[in-house]
């Protein structure tokens, strides 16, 4: 993907500024998640940072009071991988 976590951060941002102005209710973000050679290693996680930092970044959003629920993604749409965020009606 090429994303360090501050470029990936400003395109949640922008994304979701998209969506919202839009008037989408249901976003399926695909994080990706660490590479399976790499995940399997003992010292390393089993998700990709920027995945593990999606949790934190939204709470602290300024489109947290947006978001009604974040539900995982079914193995179709991206799995471990990717979560459905449900946003509120306007």
């Amino acid at each position: 993907h090429g994303c360090t976590l501050a470029t990936a951060h400003a395109r949640l941002d922008a994304g979701l500024d998209a969506a919202i102005g839009s008037g989408e209710r249901l976003i399926l973000l695909v994080a990706g998640r660490a590479p399976r050679a790499a995940a399997s290693r003992l010292d390393l996680p089993m998700r990709g940072i920027i995945r593990a930092s999606i949790g934190d970044w939204l709470a602290a959003s300024r489109h947290a009071s947006d978001i009604a629920a974040i539900r995982p993604a079914h193995p179709r749409h991206g799995g471990a991988g990717a979560l459905y965020l449900v946003m509120r009606r306007r």
